[in-house]
């Protein structure tokens, strides 16, 4: 193993809830009722993929931009606030670098919010490449964003790569990207549905990944 690829939001920040609080609201302002937990069971993908669940094709077509364009600044001024990182997740990043793997992050978010992020992670000075959905065309389940992040790191195969994320919607672009994926049950899915998408391994958060690092697949470097 020679490299790390990890999600954001549900793996190093406990955001998932704001997340969803955000697309609920974003449709309840355009008249559309939402069922909260089916929302929540979407997040780990980006809008586009997430919109048709709820809306039909025509509306996405018509209106889609702006809804999407609304829960992004809803979700920056009333959300992003409330946003905390997962215990240990500097820690284990330190950890990892000791290890002498390097570190990349692939969100589904869009440029200045993974910028954000790393803010309240405190971990800019640990990541060597950073992806958003700039790079990617698609959102997860797709592919797009795990091929960009192993584009850029170059010289390395995906065979010595390895995905952390907390949604079967992870689990399932890695696959399709030839990557493999632990998955991390603090995004509140449940270890059956990581399971069944394929992750090769299960930890409780960052902190229980910290703690068993030395038995894990990414001390095989």
């Amino acid at each position: 193993m020679r490299a790390v690829i990890f999600d954001i939001d549900g793996t190093l920040l406990d955001s998932v809830d704001l997340h969803a609080q955000a697309w609920v609201e974003a449709f309840a302002h355009f008249g559309v009722e939402t069922d909260a937990a089916k929302v929540r069971s979407q997040i780990g993908k980006g809008g586009d993929e997430l919109m048709p669940v709820f809306l039909p094709p025509e509306r996405i077509e018509r209106e889609g931009k702006e809804i999407e364009s609304y829960r992004s600044d809803l979700f920056k001024q009333k959300y992003l606030p409330e946003v905390r990182p997962f215990p240990a997740v500097r820690q284990l990043f330190e950890r990892i670098r000791a290890a002498g793997l390097k570190i990349a992050l692939a969100s589904s978010g869009k440029g200045p919010e993974v910028e954000r992020y790393q803010e309240i992670l405190g971990i800019a000075d640990l990541v060597d490449v950073v992806t958003s959905s700039d790079d990617a065309d698609r959102s997860k389940p797709h592919p797009d964003i795990f091929e960009a992040a192993a584009q850029k790191l170059e010289g390395f195969g995906k065979a010595e790569m390895i995905v952390i994320g907390d949604t079967p919607y992870d689990a399932q672009a890695a696959s399709k990207a030839g990557l493999r994926t632990i998955g991390v049950l603090c995004g509140g899915f449940p270890e059956a549905d990581l399971s069944g998408a394929g992750c090769v391994a299960i930890y409780r958060d960052p902190q229980d990944l910290l703690d068993g690092f030395d038995r894990s697949l990414l001390a095989t470097s």
